[in-house]
């Protein structure tokens, strides 16, 4: 089993910068991919970046140039800095984790509040 818990969210304006830590804890070696999410209020849940085990990533058009996701090499711990925020990245973001043999596993969450 893997257990992720998420934190580093909080309110700023826009403009500003906050980064997101995934700690992850238990069977951390079967990770295979971790990836952020965010859901904001009466939205679907988007994907936001995702980093592999090999430490390639890949990001979402909107976040593209501003978000940068980043992995220990143990994979224990995964962050997600993100600069030049915008109202619109306002949600409650999330960390899942994939692999073999738990499949997949998510985090309770944190919320990012950007004020214009």
């Amino acid at each position: 089993q893997v257990q992720l818990v998420e934190s580093g969210g909080g309110l700023v304006q826009a403009g500003g910068s906050l980064r997101l830590s995934c700690v992850a804890s238990g069977n951390i070696f079967s990770i295979n991919a971790v990836t952020w999410y965010r859901q904001a209020p009466g939205k679907q849940r988007e994907w936001v970046a995702s980093i592999t085990g090999t430490g390639g990533s890949n990001y979402a058009d909107s976040v593209k140039g501003r978000f940068t996701i980043t992995r220990t090499i143990d994979n224990s711990l995964v962050l997600l800095q993100m600069n030049s925020l915008k109202p619109e990245d306002t949600a409650a973001y999330f960390c899942n984790a994939v692999g073999v043999p738990f499949g997949d596993a998510w985090g309770q969450g944190t919320q990012v509040t950007v004020s214009s």
